[in-house]
């Protein structure tokens, strides 16, 4: 199939200026969708990234800060997006924190806990619940959320503890929002398996190993695989698609 026409298509991604959000944003402004980049902390970052998806193909590009674990700022982040171009038409919320590489790696189990509870399912519910409403009242709109295929089966240690809550609580989010929101707004969750971001780049020998024996189609995902999911289900041809855990993972049946 050849990619989707977005063009005119308003989205916001959340968390685009690396890994999966950033492919996922270019992969849209590909399609000729008018795509504004989030970031956190580099805005010289995020304006990289909005200059790439001009260069491919939309026709509008914004870029807008802010620290998704400040709850003030996530409601400034929807007020700015919603009045920029008079409404958005999908709102990619990819954005996570980083427990794995990084400052963060660091953490020790509570403030690890704390902090994916806040940036990744507080976020989530409060922001999608609002952009949500605005899209119903709007009349269309269609909402992604960022989940884990291993949320679902288990996975052992602590990362995989603290994953499979906090993931776990945005795919049932997900499930419920959907139907809150229908019949005029969509809402799908995007649940990666092995995908080889920053963490994947880094990880040792045994992990390496282990994400492309567990996948059947025997090597890693990469953040493009999972944009072009991302890019399909905001597209038409998804139009009958609501409520699903997208499992993007290689085929893994753990």
């Amino acid at each position: 199939m050849p990619p989707p026409d977005l063009s005119g298509l308003r989205c916001l991604v959340l968390g685009s200026t690396s890994g999966i959000g950033r492919a996922t944003a270019l992969s849209l402004a590909a399609s000729g969708a008018d795509v504004i980049v989030h970031g956190r902390r580099s805005r010289e970052a995020a304006k990289a990234v909005s200059a790439e998806c001009l260069r491919l193909g939309s026709a509008r590009s914004a870029v807008l800060m802010a620290d998704l674990a400040d709850r003030d700022a996530g409601d400034r982040l929807i007020d700015e997006a919603w009045t920029l171009w008079d409404g958005l038409d999908a709102w990619l919320h990819l954005a996570g924190a980083d427990t794995l590489t990084g400052p963060g790696a660091d953490l020790h189990f509570d403030a690890k806990l704390d902090l994916l509870w806040s940036v990744d399912v507080v976020s989530t519910l409060r922001l999608c619940r609002r952009v949500g409403a605005l899209m119903k009242q709007q009349g269309r709109g269609t909402i992604l959320t960022m989940g884990w295929d291993q949320a679902e089966t288990g996975m052992e240690g602590d990362s995989g503890e603290l994953f499979a809550a906090t993931k776990g609580a945005i795919m049932c989010l997900t499930r419920s929002l959907s139907l809150s929101l229908a019949p005029e707004v969509r809402v799908n969750c995007l649940a990666p398996g092995w995908i080889k971001t920053s963490w994947g780049e880094q990880a040792s020998d045994d992990w390496q190993r282990r994400a492309v024996s567990e996948a059947p189609l025997a090597r890693w995902g990469t953040p493009d695989d999972v944009a072009e999911v991302a890019r399909f289900l905001v597209g038409p041809s998804a139009d009958f698609l609501t409520g699903q855990i997208v499992r993007i993972n290689g085929g893994a049946i753990r």
